[in-house]
């Protein structure tokens, strides 16, 4: 079998993704010529990598657009692929993908809708955004989610067969970039709470600096860590009863520097009011850092309540400083959630169990009725005839 993953984004997800299908089969991994440079050297010496032309047509949709569309086709039309699994993330796919119906096609969502704040009606971003999710529902022969919540949005919201759509974990994204920079025997620096990543109001940020006064009332010296960037701060610092109680990294943090916050940090919080999933958590999993959560989109799926963190309300500033103060007052509970979340990282949510997924519905689309597909690694299960 072979195989051609293609990403506009994703860098970290789609190259894990290709070598570890890279140790069964044969892979072409398209990456775009923008930021590329900065993963690779994590791409397994086994994966075929075409790399196209596309910084200059970063934020443009049109006619210009071809020349790069036809390069990609070009690509995957010399490799002769079994399979085309592309990452739905970018307008291109629009007009690429009727380009590309010859081939059985695999898209992952990593978000099946639009989050609250990026979907303003005049917004021609938005637009676009609300297209390429359309379009990619419609051309794919299989889907793949990261929840079974996001699964029944695609059901139920908008009438996908049910066969088509199949749940993976999210597997180990965005960890390796942060974990190369870690600093072996480095412990965290007092009782610190971490809130990592873009700031949205989706992210519930408010939420948080409104559980401050409750945590820092428990937990004196309790520190809340804000890192990242996104919509204007300036609201949030006017939120903050005691803003000698946070420390603020209002920037895109680099691999290096976050690699550090994590590390300092007792336990991650993400107080989402809205979510599909988070690359938050396993990076968290990753540093062996437990996390806080809220029982929204399908994060609840990767966090085993009481064990790899806790779960906790949405909206609920009370129950998520509960969930933050038992931790910090019990940095026994911290350590052993956090190898917990660690181990659950390496087994649950590791590639070489998601790829036994992946070659399971290749093989329904690839290979002829009643042959396994050539590469699928053993244990997965047979082929039940071509479906298209």
């Amino acid at each position: 079998m072979r195989v051609a993953c293609l990403t506009f984004w994703f860098y970290d997800y789609t190259i894990q993704m290709a070598n570890e299908l890279a140790r069964h089969t044969e892979v072409l991994l398209l990456l775009p010529d923008y930021r590329s440079e900065e993963y690779l050297e994590s791409i397994d010496p086994g994966v075929k990598v075409h790399i196209f032309g596309y910084s200059r047509h970063a934020g443009k949709f049109g006619p210009s657009c071809y020349p790069v569309l036809r390069e990609i086709v070009a690509a995957i039309n010399d490799f002769e692929p079994d399979i085309v699994h592309f990452q739905v993330n970018n307008p291109m796919l629009c007009p690429l993908l009727p380009m590309l119906r010859n081939y059985p096609l695999v898209a992952t969502f990593h978000d099946v809708e639009p989050h609250p704040g990026e979907d303003r009606l005049l917004d021609i971003g938005s637009h676009l955004y609300r297209l390429t999710l359309f379009v990619s529902r419609f051309f794919p022969d299989r889907i793949f989610v990261h929840g079974k919540a996001l699964r029944d949005i695609l059901v139920k919201n908008y009438r996908i067969p049910d066969r088509k759509v199949h749940v993976i974990p999210i597997g180990e994204h965005e960890v390796a970039p942060f974990i190369k920079f870690e600093q072996q025997g480095r412990e965290p620096e007092g009782r610190r709470v971490l809130f990592f990543g873009r700031i949205h109001r989706y992210k519930g940020l408010d939420y948080l600096i409104q559980a401050e006064p409750l945590i820092t009332r428990e937990v004196p010296d309790a520190r809340i860590v804000v890192a990242g960037t996104g919509e204007d701060f300036a609201r949030y610092e006017m939120a903050m009863a005691n803003r000698d109680a946070f420390e603020v990294y209002n920037y895109r943090v680099p691999y290096e520097e976050g690699a550090r916050l994590f590390q300092q940090a007792s336990v991650v919080a993400l107080p989402y009011v809205e979510a599909s999933q988070s690359g938050v958590i396993p990076t968290a999993y990753g540093f062996r850092r437990p996390v806080v959560v809220t029982d929204v989109g399908s994060l609840p799926e990767v966090v085993d309540d009481g064990k790899t963190g806790y779960i906790v309300p949405a909206r609920d500033p009370a129950a998520l400083a509960s969930a933050i103060v038992s931790l910090l007052k019990d940095p026994a509970a911290c350590r052993l959630m956090g190898e917990q979340g660690y181990i659950k990282l390496k087994t649950d949510m590791a590639w070489s169990t998601i790829v036994q997924s992946l070659f399971a519905v290749y093989g329904e689309l690839a290979a002829p009725p009643g042959k396994p597909a050539d590469g699928a690694p053993a244990g997965t299960a047979s082929v039940v005839g071509k479906e298209r």
